[in-house]
């Protein structure tokens, strides 16, 4: 529990642990900067199995870093590893495999959507599926390019939009500063395996201020290693003593770096391409999305506040850099499909449901509004819970 009121607490296995020389700078920074504590941070890993997770398959997290890969220990929280398997012991799930959703299918006379339009991965052939209430949680960009996908005489333009919003106010966290520097000592210190998660330093411009230049804020984000022998793939050396020299750690080094908030912008968006198609048939889809100057100015001040504060902890050869990078490093894509009071300016209700069509639902990042600096997975978990919990009491009341 870390109290942190920018960072509520919630119910979590054990952290992963620190190293020696990630423990004396936190204890360092507590000095200077009270205000911006470092924590562990909270990652979707099991430390510490609960008979739950057992009972699912699922065993502790081996610290391998290989998580993009896909975690063969189901140690890394996934819809494969946890919920889709719970799911199918319910006996209520069918699964689709091996084809692509092409678009919705609609009714203009009942004006609900009946089902689902897909295409098979292997022959190209077209199925339906129909059902009462239909959510879509395919992912921001692909949510938004399912509905956009289908039109109707009402709907020209992407269903459900009738606010002309669709595609618009897309947003990315930036990545686009950070700091590092050497860390003196510590030769005799190493470290087992490779967390998976970094040391956090939540937030800490949660209060607005005039005197910044850019609205809302950021995370740091770091960890404490030592060099390994990739970092000498550029230097000189050859034979016996080289090699040797390659079986050694490196000297210490740590490094922050920022993720910040994008604000939502009309002018960022996707659309789908007018003549381009993929291997589905589906239209390819274009983006005209960039960062403001707001982010830009915010990464400036993420750099030169990772600056101060490593120097402060005593790390020597700190330097800091901002880079220029386009929005779709982080993958948090968020926004297109906005949740909002108007439906004039938004495309789903509070509870995530369609202004325009009552059974249709989109519950993924594409509902977000803001993007906040938070990761967004476990949010996006948590309105899709409320939204069918939402739809299920409108079900019994007949209002769907």
């Amino acid at each position: 529990m870390d109290n942190l009121p920018n960072l509520p607490d919630g119910e979590f296995l054990p952290p992963f642990e620190m190293n020696l020389p990630e423990k004396v700078i936190k204890a360092k920074l507590a000095e200077f900067y009270p205000e911006r504590p470092i924590i562990m941070g909270r990652t979707a890993h099991l430390t510490k199995p609960s008979q739950l997770h057992i009972s699912q398959g699922r065993v502790q997290c081996q610290a391998r870093n290989e998580c993009q890969a896909g975690c063969s220990f189901g140690a890394y929280f996934s819809t494969q590893s946890s919920t889709l398997p719970a799911a199918a012991k319910t006996n209520n799930l069918h699964i689709a495999p091996n084809c692509v959703v092409h678009s919705l299918i609609y009714d203009e006379i009942s004006n609900r959507i009946k089902g689902v339009r897909v295409i098979d991965n292997d022959d190209l052939s077209e199925r339906e599926y129909f059902a009462k209430v239909v959510f879509v949680c395919a992912s921001t960009i692909g949510s938004t390019q399912i509905l956009m996908n289908t039109k109707s005489k009402k709907f020209p333009n992407g269903i459900a939009n009738s606010s002309g919003v669709l595609g618009h106010y897309l947003m990315n966290h930036n990545y686009n500063a950070g700091a590092s520097g050497d860390i003196t000592g510590f030769e005799d210190e190493y470290y087992s395996g490779r967390r998976p998660t970094a040391l956090i330093i939540p937030n800490f411009y949660y209060k607005p201020d005039a005197k910044r230049k850019f609205l809302r804020g950021y995370a740091l984000a770091g960890n404490a290693y030592r060099e390994g022998w990739q970092s000498l793939q550029h230097q000189d050396g050859i034979g016996v003593e080289y090699k040797n020299k390659l079986k050694r750690a490196g000297k210490w080094k740590f490094g922050l770096y920022a993720q910040g908030e994008m604000l939502p912008r009309y002018e960022n968006t996707m659309r789908l391409h007018p003549t381009l198609k993929d291997k589905w048939g589906m239209p390819q889809i274009e983006f005209d999305c960039r960062f403001s100057d707001n982010e830009t100015n915010m990464m400036i001040d993420a750099a030169e506040q990772a600056e101060k504060m490593l120097k402060a902890a005593g790390l020597t050869n700190v330097s800091s850099r901002v880079t220029h990078n386009a929005p779709g490093l982080a993958i948090h894509e968020l926004g297109t499909a906005r949740m909002g009071r108007d439906p004039k300016t938004s495309i789903l209700n509070g509870y995530n449901q369609s202004h325009d069509i009552p059974n249709l639902f989109v519950t993924d990042g594409a509902s977000f509004c803001s993007s906040a600096v938070q990761n967004p997975s476990l949010t996006i978990m948590t309105l899709t819970v409320r939204a069918v919990d939402y739809c299920v009491k409108e079900m019994k009341t007949r209002r769907i």
